[in-house]
C-alpha cells in the first residue's frame, strides 16, 4: 500500500486495509507522517512514533516528509517531500517484502503514484492506482495552478504514472473518460467507487455531548474537510439568508485549510448563534454527531471537474439514513436525486441552498425519515461495502493476470 495519508489520519484507506487483513491478506503500508488536516505532525506521533509502526498487525513504514503547514508553498513542499522520501527510503524500508500487487491510494496529489510505479518496477509486480481526484483538472479548478504550460507539464506527469500502472480505478463514472485521455491504453481504466462504512449504518449508543441539545431547532450538519473545494462562502451566504430563523442551525464538524477564515467570518457576520464550529473528531465519533442532524449537507464549488466527483461523504450520509442537502452539480447531485434521499441545488447557489433548507424543515418528520430510509437502501444497492470489497479482490486478481500476460508477451 503506497499512500501519503494513513492512520491515525481519517481516510477510507484505513478501512480498506482492515478489510484486506480480515480476509487473510498480508498488507504492508508505505506512508508519511500524520499531519492532515491541521498541517502539523500529530502530537501523539511526535511523542511516541513507535506506537504507529503497526496497524491491526500490518507493518507501517513512514518516510521522511515535511508537514503541510499553511500556504501553497508549504503544501507543494509537503507533496514533493513525500515523493522524495518514499522513492529514496521506500525500497530500503521494504527490502525483503515480495508483494503480489502495489496499490496506490490517491485522494490527492497524483505524485503519490511516482513511488508506487518505482516500487512496481523494483518488485516486478503490477501497480493498481485508485484515483479519487483528477489531476491536472483539480489544480485548475481550485486555482492553485493557472499557467497552461505548467498544467501541461502536470498532464504529462499524470500520463507517465498511468501508463506504468496495470489498472487505474476511477471513483465515479464521470471520472473514467478524463482518466482514459491520460492513458495510452484506455482499456486499463475501471470504475470503483467509495463505499458506505459499516459504522454509519448503526445508531450510536449516545449523542455527541459536544453539540448543544435543542429539540426545537432544525439542524443541518456538515462533516469533513473545511477547504476551498467545499465552497464555504456559499454555505455562509445561505446561513445569512436564514439568520432570521432562530429554529435553524448549522453544525460544522471538521477542519481544514479554511477553518481560520470560517471562524473569522462567523464572528464578523454575527452568525455565532446559527453556525456552530465543533472541530475535528475521529471517524468513529461521527455517527454520534450525525444523530443530532435533521439533514446532512454536502457541497462542492462550481467547476466541471467537481461535477464529475462523488464526495466520499455522500456514501456515509446515505448509510446513516438521514436526508441529504446537496449544493453540487453532476454525478454527486444525481446520486442524491436517484436515491430520492433529499434535496439538491446547483453548486454555488446559496439562495437555492437556503430555500432547500427551509423546504426540508417544513416537511413532516415522517416524510424526512422516509427520505433517509430510501438513502440507506440506495447505499446498500449501489455502494455496499462487502460487495465492493469483493469487487476490489477481483480487480487485484485481474491486475496480477494482466501483468503475467504482459510478462509472457
Amino acid at each position: 500500500m503506497v499512500t501519503q495519508y494513513f492512520w491515525p489520519e481519517n481516510f477510507r484507506i484505513n478501512d480498506l486495509v482492515q478489510e484486506w487483513l480480515k480476509r487473510g491478506h498480508a498488507v504492508t503500508v508505505l506512508t508519511g507522517k500524520p499531519n492532515y488536516p491541521n498541517g502539523e505532525t500529530f502530537d501523539a506521533y511526535r511523542a511516541n512514533p513507535s506506537a504507529f509502526m503497526r496497524f491491526e498487525g500490518a507493518p507501517v513504514h513512514r518516510v521522511p516528509m515535511a508537514a503541510r503547514g499553511t500556504g501553497a508553498m508549504r503544501l507543494m513542499l509537503n507533496y514533493a517531500s513525500y515523493v522524495v522520501g518514499a522513492c529514496a527510503t521506500g525500497p530500503w524500508k521494504l527490502r525483503g517484502v515480495r508483494p503480489d500487487v502495489i496499490f496506490v491510494f490517491e485522494p490527492s496529489p497524483v505524485t503519490v503514484g511516482l513511488p508506487g510505479v518505482l516500487l512496481g518496477r523494483l518488485k516486478r509486480c503490477p501497480v493498481v492506482f485508485w484515483a479519487l481526484d483528477l489531476w491536472p483538472e483539480t489544480l485548475a479548478a481550485v486555482g492553485v495552478v493557472r499557467n497552461p504550460r505548467l498544467l501541461g507539464a502536470v498532464a504529462r506527469l499524470v500520463r507517465f504514472i498511468y501508463d506504468r500502472c496495470t489498472l487505474v480505478l476511477g471513483q465515479s463514472h464521470a471520472f473514467l473518460p478524463s482518466i482514459a485521455q491520460h492513458c495510452s491504453d484506455p482499456s486499463k481504466v475501471r470504475y470503483f467507487p467509495s463505499w458506505a462504512e459499516a459504522l454509519f449504518s448503526t445508531r450510536p449508543a449516545e449523542l455527541a455531548p459536544e453539540v448543544p441539545t435543542n429539540a426545537a431547532t432544525f439542524s443541518v450538519l456538515f462533516s469533513g474537510n473545511v477547504g476551498d473545494a467545499q465552497d464555504f462562502p456559499a454555505i455562509l451566504a445561505a446561513a445569512e439568508r436564514l439568520k432570521h430563523r432562530a429554529d435553524i442551525r448549522w453544525l460544522i464538524v471538521g477542519d481544514g485549510r479554511r477553518s481560520a477564515w470560517l471562524q473569522e467570518q462567523v464572528r464578523e457576520r454575527e452568525l455565532d448563534k446559527q453556525v456552530f464550529l465543533l472541530g475535528r473528531f475521529p471517524v468513529e465519533r461521527m455517527p454520534s454527531f450525525y444523530e443530532h442532524a435533521d439533514a446532512l449537507l454536502v457541497s462542492l464549488k462550481k467547476d466541471p471537474v467537481f461535477s464529475m466527483t462523488i464526495p466520499g461523504k455522500v456514501q456515509s450520509y446515505l448509510a446513516a439514513g438521514k436526508p441529504l442537502l446537496g449544493m453540487l452539480d453532476g454525478e454527486g447531485a444525481d446520486v442524491i436525486r436517484r436515491a430520492g434521499a433529499g434535496l439538491t441545488c446547483p453548486a454555488g447557489d446559496s439562495h437555492g441552498l437556503a430555500e432547500a433548507v427551509e423546504k426540508l424543515a417544513a416537511i413532516p418528520p415522517e416524510e424526512r425519515h422516509a427520505m433517509g430510509e430510501r438513502g440507506r437502501a440506495f447505499a446498500v444497492e449501489a455502494f455496499d461495502r462487502n460487495r465492493l470489497m469483493d469487487r476490489m479482490g477481483e480487480l487485484l486478481e485481474e491486475a496480477c493476470t494482466l501483468y503475467r500476460q504482459k510478462d509472457l508477451a
